[in-house]
């Protein structure tokens, strides 16, 4: 029978209250860092059974070893001319991200969020998965839209939310959509692309198709909701979709332990939905290459969804808006164990005699060049705080196919209060 008599005899109960390693000031060591060999981890078939590999999950894949040289089950053997074009896609995406920060500091758009030192996690994926096959990235995926030699001119005017933004001014900047590139509407609210990603793989098999599905989230999201439940369905229906999980160790001012990182990785927790986990290192872009390919024949041959956590490290802020100075040690960044995934490409290719220092500063001046070109001429469509760059009557634009009674008699209205203003907006 319950009593209100608290036991002399146990403690009190306690809350464990997740704290990082490392604050401002101290000094980083991340000796703790498990970094197993490269050639450590088994490559099973990808019709095997999720039960039987679950060392995956826990264990790290590698390629790249420290001299350079890519070694291991897991290596993909790739020719030199798609590592090359990959080391290009990274470099142009470190490039466009170092241009478009300077942008949002000079006041030409209001936001943005640089991939630094996680340039491999979406251009290696790129590479890996056919062009038809639709990705649902987080805001850190802009590599994706690259490495498919998307525009950066289009990218550019949905940033500055020009009058050649194709989103009309009504996302935030570098919340791109992409139809045409296989790259879907990137949503502010955490986890939504997750079964978004779940339900358009199963719609794919349920049509017969032979497309699949790829998703991104980072490790603070594994805890809303949606990620479980887009778990669970892709597990019970097998759907054909790649679950990535980009474990940065960093969600804004929070630590990964708040997500469960102190209890277990998480690549484990596909084993609790039966589904197969493999945690491999983020900043090895072969790495990344050799398991979005396993994961992708996996998905095609009917066998079912991978959970794929990229262990890698968020070099810099969050975002424009986020000091990381405030809660983490500035010595984090240089002290990862991981290295940086595009000097580690780069020097896997100058270790097979594929590449060499010089062209790789011809190739930065080249890649800084263009990405110089393509603001200038994003520019002429307009910039933050220029004026309005779309007709003011697109706002109810897009809510539905066809403007239902009240919306378009919302938007008479504001038309009227417009023109009543003495300063009316007419559609160029």
């Amino acid at each position: 029978m319950a009593s209100d008599t608290r036991r002399a005899n146990l403690r009190p109960l306690s809350l464990h209250v997740p704290e990082p390693k490392f604050r401002p000031g101290d000094t980083v060591d991340f000796a703790s860092v498990a970094v197993p060999q490269v050639d450590a981890a088994r490559r099973p078939d990808t019709a095997a059974a999720a039960s039987t590999f679950v060392e995956l999950s826990y264990g790290l894949v590698r390629v790249l070893g420290e001299d350079g040289h890519a070694v291991g089950a897991w290596n993909p053997r790739l020719p030199p001319d798609l590592l090359r074009r990959m080391l290009r896609s990274m470099a142009l995406t470190r490039a466009f991200d170092e241009r478009m920060f300077r942008a949002q500091r000079q006041g030409k758009t209001s936001f943005y969020m640089k991939a630094t030192g996680e340039e491999a996690v979406a251009v290696a994926a790129a590479y890996a998965l056919d062009y038809d096959d639709m990705c649902f990235p987080s805001y850190r995926q802009q590599g994706l839209l690259i490495a498919r030699n998307w525009s950066l001119v289009d990218m550019m005017n949905q940033i500055y939310s020009n009058k050649g933004d194709r989103l009309q001014g009504k996302q935030l900047p570098i919340m791109y959509s992409v139809k045409e590139a296989g790259f879907f509407s990137i949503s502010g609210n955490l986890a939504t692309q997750y079964p978004q990603a779940v339900g358009w793989a199963m719609a794919s098999a349920a049509k017969g198709d032979t497309r699949i599905a790829a998703v991104w989230c980072g490790e603070g999201s594994t805890a809303e909701g949606d990620f479980h439940s887009a778990c669970t369905f892709a597990s019970v229906y097998r759907a054909p979709v790649i679950l990535n999980v980009v474990n940065n160790q960093w969600a804004i001012s929070s630590f990964s332990g708040f997500a469960g990182a102190e209890a277990t990785t998480f690549a484990a927790r596909a084993i609790g939905y039966g589904m197969a986990g493999l945690r491999i290192d983020g900043n090895d872009a072969l790495a990344v290459y050799a398991a979005t390919a396993w994961a992708a024949e996996r998905a095609r041959t009917n066998h079912g969804p991978t959970l794929i956590e990229h262990f890698t490290y968020r070099a810099e802020g969050h975002s424009t808006s986020d000091d990381p100075g405030q809660y983490r040690s500035e010595g984090e960044p240089n002290a990862w164990p991981l290295g940086d995934p595009i000097r580690r490409l780069k020097e896997h290719l100058i270790a097979i005699g594929e590449w060499d220092e010089e062209r790789h500063v011809a190739q930065d001046k080249d890649l800084a060049d263009q990405v110089k070109a393509a603001q200038k001429e994003a520019e002429k469509n307009g910039i933050l705080g220029h004026g309005l760059h779309q007709p003011l009557d697109t706002l109810f634009d897009g809510v539905f196919e066809e403007m239902p009674w009240h919306l378009r008699e919302q938007q008479a209205q504001m038309m009227a209060e417009e023109a009543a203003s003495g300063r009316p907006w007419d559609r160029k």
